[in-house]
């Protein structure tokens, strides 16, 4: 009997030091006219990739995936799906960050030294991102995703064992619990590590009911994923064109059980919505949000927006990432280890037949 074996062809890539794994070959096309349609169809039908690739012996559910796909929209150069412990994300900062970082080092987009325009199309729509060549190396990347909007104020639960949180709840590609990190006496430290992922999973266990979910233009996206903490800010300089550059203690935390790496370019995304709509910040300001392991990525604020009725805010983030392996995986499906209910048929032919989606590159 022949063994039934499959192979994917992996980037691994780290932004703040949240491994990112793009891939990009091994996987068939996907239904769908649009990259939204075709997250939704790999959400469905299909989720078994997430699940290997995010878990033992494969992986880990503190890294996150990204599936490199064909892009519906005219401007965009590849589009990819992003897949966490916590599900379908629409939009992330550092995911985004790792996959056009892995798209330029590896030549399937065209690298040029200095300043480069790059176009992705994630599940929320465009990514406009400006790379930064020096020496042939990708030294940063700053991307504008979807706008930010605070969808709800001044909520609270009751969490076993912590007592009353009080939160506000924000937009930027999921949905965000923000919370002021001082009430509940944590600084945001790298030694609260493990405390923060309790909190945030008991946290997130009891807002989850009765919570908004759904988006005004994209729909059902789920119950609440993020829990956003927000450390004192302090002012700390100003930036080249002589706006104020605010630094501030940030930490994710991603249910089930995960606490970011990086301060998160979403959670970064959403504070500075808050903040504008406090009068916190201002067009042209910047925040440098800083991780408990000590990565940072500095948001920018743009300018106003709209998406259905909420007044919303366009925003950057700007990080850096670094490729850390290219590989190609064997996946045995007659592991019992591995579920192939819903991956086979996901995966290119053994024999590579067939179109790629991962090598959709314009």
């Amino acid at each position: 009997m022949r063994h039934r074996e499959r192979t994917l062809e992996l980037l691994d890539t780290q932004s703040g030091g949240d491994v990112s794994r793009i891939v990009v070959d091994g996987v068939g096309p996907l239904p769908g006219a649009t990259v939204l349609e075709k997250a939704r169809y790999l959400e469905r039908e299909g989720d078994g990739l997430r699940r290997l690739l995010l878990s033992e012996p494969y992986g880990d559910p503190a890294m996150s995936v990204d599936l490199i796909v064909e892009p519906s929209h005219p401007d965009a150069q590849a589009g990819y799906i992003i897949m966490e412990a916590m599900g379908y994300p629409l939009y992330s900062g550092s995911n985004t960050i790792c996959t056009a970082t892995a798209l330029l080092q590896s030549g399937m987009i065209p690298m040029r030294e200095g300043s480069q325009s790059v176009v992705l199309e994630s599940p929320a729509g465009l990514a406009r991102i400006r790379a930064q060549v020096t020496d042939g190396r990708v030294v940063s990347i700053t991307t504008q995703g979807e706008p930010a909007y605070v969808a709800e104020e001044g909520l609270s639960v009751e969490v076993p064992y912590y007592g009353e949180v009080r939160f506000d709840l924000v937009w930027s590609g999921a949905y965000y619990a923000m919370i002021d990190a001082s009430r509940h006496d944590f600084t945001l430290g790298a030694t609260e590590q493990i405390a923060l992922t309790a909190f945030g999973d008991a946290f997130v266990r009891a807002a989850r009911p009765g919570l908004l979910q759904v988006h005004p233009e994209l729909g059902d996206v789920g119950p609440l994923p993020f829990a956003h903490f927000m450390g004192p800010v302090r002012e700390a300089g100003r930036t080249g064109s002589g706006h104020v550059r605010y630094q501030s203690p940030s930490a994710t935390y991603v249910h089930p059980g995960v606490l970011c790496r990086s301060p998160t370019g979403t959670g970064t995304s959403a504070r500075l919505a808050l903040m504008a709509r406090r009068g916190e910040i201002h067009e042209g300001d910047e925040l440098e949000t800083i991780s408990p392991r000590g990565s940072r990525f500095i948001g920018a604020v743009l300018d106003n927006a709209q998406v259905g009725d909420y007044p919303a805010l366009h925003s950057t983030i700007t990080g850096g990432a670094r490729l850390m392996a290219h590989s190609h995986i064997t996946v045995d499906l007659d592991d019992p280890l591995v579920d192939e209910s819903d991956l086979e048929h996901v995966l290119s032919a053994p024999s590579g037949a067939g179109a790629t989606d991962g090598v959709a590159i314009r």
